[in-house]
This record gives structure tokens, sequence and C-alpha cells, in this order.
């Protein structure tokens, strides 16, 4: 049975039903990649964590000890009464990261006070944000905002991180992505946008990359099955399994993003799916399944997740990633999970 973090068995679906996969409309190519969602180029995929660092006049070396946890960095986490919220905010309290009591959510949710990790966090609505974001900003001049948010609020609040000024970490995945990307570039500000979180499965996706550019077409006349299922609350379709989807795209398989799967149905995620009782509140499963023009041949691809802690973890070492950046003065302003991983110092 799966557990906290990334299945590499197959086991869990041999013996599934096999699913209907019905035909949707094609989806439509992007600025970036022509449509393709791209984890390794810097100007195709990504969340918000607004960060602002004063200028300095340190070493590379003394820059890169400055940012270790605990040397003045603050994080306000957007989307912390979320499961994800709360999940980044006690993964950043344990690495020794100070926590903003402040935080933004909707307008229901305005003027509650969330606690977490025995912190008691206030949360402001829409009104008034930019106002309440500068604030901020001044009090805390080495603050790094995560999102974790809503997918319809992911352009709204890059707009507003942009205006102010705070770099920011984009954990939320869908919105308008290339504005998203237009919004960060014209305000030059620093950020880490990556719709999937957890390093080890960004490694795994960076492999398919790997693959599609140096054995294009190698599968060319497959067929392609996708499944993906995550808790109920998900309303859109898996960010990991659309950037799967564009490496098989490209090693030459058919196949429209609106044909995945998705299953919600707790019932059928724990009956089909095979995902634990208890984690279907928090978890990821993904399935590729590719069959031969004569189905004589299959490969399977899975990856299952269960729980939040590995991408929690990923956005803390996305925030102590880009606090360096930024002491550094790095040329480069938007980055993604792979240059994290690439930087090699995950804790």
């Amino acid at each position: 049975m799966a557990t906290n973090g990334l299945m590499a068995s197959s086991s869990v679906f041999l013996h599934r039903p096999r699913i209907a996969f019905a035909s949707r409309t094609n989806q439509t190519a992007g600025k970036y990649g022509k449509g393709r969602v791209n984890f390794m180029g810097i100007g195709t995929r990504r969340l918000p964590v607004v960060l602002s660092m004063t200028a300095t006049a340190e070493s590379g070396e003394e820059a890169v000890k400055s940012v270790l946890p605990g040397n003045g960095i603050s994080i306000m986490v957007n989307g912390c009464s979320g499961k994800m919220g709360k999940a980044v905010i006690k993964a950043a309290d344990s690495a020794g990261v100070n926590i903003v009591p402040i935080s933004f959510g909707s307008a229901g949710e305005d003027g509650q006070r969330v606690e977490v990790c025995g912190k008691e966090i206030t949360v402001h609505g829409p009104t008034e944000r930019e106002k309440v974001l500068s604030s901020v900003f001044e009090k805390h001049p080495e603050l790094i905002v995560v999102d974790y948010t809503i997918p319809s609020a992911v352009n709204d609040n890059a707009e507003l991180y942009s205006k102010v000024g705070v770099p920011f970490v984009m954990g939320t995945t869908g919105g308008d992505r290339n504005k998203l990307y237009e919004t960060v570039e014209k305000a030059k500000i620093y950020a880490v946008i990556s719709p999937q979180m957890g390093k080890q499965v960004v490694a795994f996706l960076a492999a398919m990359e790997i693959m599609a550019e140096q054995f294009p077409g190698a599968f060319s006349g497959y067929s392609l099955d996708v499944m993906e299922s995550h808790q109920a609350s998900k309303l859109d379709a898996s960010g990991t399994a659309k950037a799967v989807i564009s490496c098989f795209q490209e090693l030459g398989v058919s196949y429209d993003m609106d044909q995945i799967q998705l299953i919600r149905d707790p019932k059928q995620q724990v009956e089909m799916v095979g995902v634990p009782e208890e984690h279907i509140s928090g978890h990821a499963f993904h399935l590729y399944h590719l069959t031969s023009p004569d189905e004589t041949v299959s490969f399977e691809f899975q990856h299952n997740v269960c729980g939040r802690s590995i991408y929690a973890e990923g956005t803390v070492d996305a925030v102590l990633f880009l606090a360096k950046k930024i002491r550094l003065k790095a040329d480069q302003r938007i980055y993604n999970m792979i240059d994290v991983l690439r930087e090699g110092n995950m804790r």
C-alpha cells in the first residue's frame, strides 16, 4: 500500500478495472513551448512566495551562508487556512524560518485567525491587500511570500506581488500561465514558479524531458491512457500529468490534454485506484499507460504520493534557493524546481 512519498511500483494499478477514457477537444497551444508544459525551461512553467532582500556587499560564500534557515528570512504563506498552506508553515517552522502572522485569503475568510505550530495568523480578504502587503514588506525586508491559494487567484496575486515588488514562490496551479510569466518578467522580480514542488517527482519529470529531447518520436503510433487521482478539493487537472503528457507528445504520441481521466470520487479512489482511505483528503496518484499499434507491447509509468510533506519540504527548499539568488543578485530572475534541484543544496 502506498505511503508518504513517491511510489515506483505499479502494483496498485495492475489489477484495476480498465478505465473508459473519454475523448475531448484539443488543448490550445500556449506562448511558451507551443503548449508544452515544460519543467526544465524557465520560460515555460510554475507559485507565489513574496521575498524581499536588501542589497549587501557580501561575497558569494557569505551570501550563501546568510540564507540558511534562521538567518533573517521570513515567509508569508497565502492560503494558510488550506491543508497545503498549513503543511508549508509546519515545514518552514521546523526549518527555522520565521513565519509572518499575516496571510491573504478569500472574502469569506477575512478577519479569521488560523493557528498553526502555536502561531496565530490573521487572514486578510481581497480589500486593501496592496496596503497590507506593502506594510509587511517594509517590516520584513527579507520576506518570502509563498502562494498556495486557488487557480482563479493566480494571476491577480502575481500582479499584486509584482506591483509591490516582492519576489515570490508560486505553488498554486492553474490560471493563465503565459500571463503569469509575462507579469513577472515585466516587473523584473525574482520568483520560483512550479506546478510541482515535490523534488523527487520533479526529478522524474526532468528525466522524461531528457528522454523526449534525445529520442523524439520513439513512441510514434502508440496510444496513451492517463488517469490521475487527487483529493476532491483539487478543481483542475494535474499540472504534473500535463507535463508528462507533453513529453509523450514529443516522443510521438498523439494525445489531447482534455482526455485526462480525473478521479475525484472517494469511492472510486479507494476501490479502483487503491488510495488508502486515510489519504483520501490528500494524495496525488498518476498512471500513464502506453500501448503499441498492434497491442502487443505496453509500457506503464506511475507515481503515487500520499500526504503533502513532499511538497511542503520542496517549497521550503525553493524559498531558501530563491533567497540565495537574491542575495547573490543573480541575473536570472524566474526559476523552477529543476533549478532548485540542480543547485544540489536541498536539506
